[in-house]
């Protein structure tokens, strides 16, 4: 066991080495950025980086091991060329803070606000880099709250997340001692059928989030919260039982807001926003060129306009990326069937990230 240790230690001793070499060479790589102008955040050289270890990952570690890896190191790095701070709907450790450090590392500057409204607004006024905000969940569907403020801002999508949201029972006594459940509303929908199961004589507290459900739970006796893993680390608190909510497929996807546009990956997707002109079979001669370049529609939702009584704008998500010949052109025959077209973003194609 000696000498494997002796070995782990000289193998940690070069590793340190060429991080600290890699580091050096992002510091040079920042100060051109710095001269250029350039984001330090660059989403599409991140997701080319992770391809690329896959691909040379002959293992044991997993994939996803991997990511959560390099994801800390270029995190720590990226904070050497410059601090990125990032703005999500609070407060801290609820699912959306979760997402946010998913993307960008737990060493980038993440800032709580009130609302999703809030959270384009900041990044909007250069108050922050870049704002995380849901757009949609596996149960529920659409969130109005992100496609309502996409109609009056000029923020890009530089990149998505699909979440796992996993639904814990968090608490510091003994499961058979629980008699006070908190959480919100949604997850108590969400875990509605195993509560009736194992916990039917609880009383259940609704309060503001799931943090600060853990909040409460962590120093009342006999309470116990629904909340995230990351809650439970924050406030001190047991895992009694992980993943409890009814359905287990239960993902929410996310849009990282910014203001650059993504370059091509090769594996990617479009987000945009159009209104029709008011005439029969306008939406569907729009979807034809989509169809004629053979783009793949992989999502398509409806809002009220915000402008006037029974308008409506319409949102789709799509393969590829803008710059794609064959994307550019069935956007170009879309345009030909719409009052207005507004790209909201090219960005990489989203991973789950558990």
């Amino acid at each position: 066991m000696n000498e494997l240790r002796n070995r782990i230690d000289a193998i940690d001793a070069d590793v340190l080495r060429l991080l600290n070499e890699r580091a050096g060479l992002a510091l040079e790589i920042g100060g051109l950025k710095r001269a250029d102008g350039a984001p330090f955040y660059v989403p599409e050289r991140e997701h080319e980086v992770y391809e690329r270890l896959e691909s040379l990952n002959e293992g044991p570690l997993k994939s996803r091991a991997l990511r959560a890896i390099w994801r800390e190191i270029i995190s720590a790095i990226r904070t050497l060329e410059e601090p990125v701070s990032v703005g999500y709907l609070g407060p801290r450790d609820t699912f959306s803070h979760l997402a946010a450090k998913r993307v960008f590392g737990s060493h980038a500057e993440f800032h709580p606000v009130a609302t999703i409204a809030d959270v384009f607004t900041e990044v909007e006024r250069s108050r922050l880099d870049y704002g995380m905000v849901p757009v949609e969940t596996s149960a529920g569907g659409a969130v109005s709250d992100t496609l309502d403020r996409f109609v009056t801002s000029e923020l890009k999508i530089v990149n998505e997340l699909l979440l796992h949201v996993r639904e814990d029972l968090l608490a510091n006594c003994a499961f058979e001692e629980i008699v006070r459940l908190y959480s919100g509303v949604r997850p108590f929908a969400q875990c509605r059928n195993w509560i009736k199961a194992n916990l039917p004589k609880a009383e259940l507290v609704e309060v503001s989030s799931t943090a600060e459900a853990a909040r409460i739970a962590a120093d009342e006796p006999g309470a116990a919260a629904i909340a995230s893993s990351l809650a439970a680390e924050t406030y001190g608190l047991k895992i009694l039982v992980p993943g409890i909510e009814d359905m287990a497929h239960n993902y929410t996807r996310f849009f990282v807001l910014g203001r650059q546009s993504a370059k091509p990956t090769g594996k990617d997707k479009t987000a945009i926003m159009f209104w029709v002109n008011d005439e029969p079979g306008a939406l569907y001669k729009l979807l034809v060129p989509l169809a004629d370049q053979g783009v793949n529609l992989t999502k398509i939702e409806s809002r009220p306009s915000q402008r006037r009584a029974w308008e409506y704008v319409f949102f789709i998500d799509l393969m590829g990326h803008m710059d794609d010949p064959v994307v550019a052109q069935a956007l170009d025959g879309i345009r030909a069937y719409c009052k207005e077209l507004r790209v909201l973003g090219s960005f990489p194609q989203g991973v789950v990230g558990e």
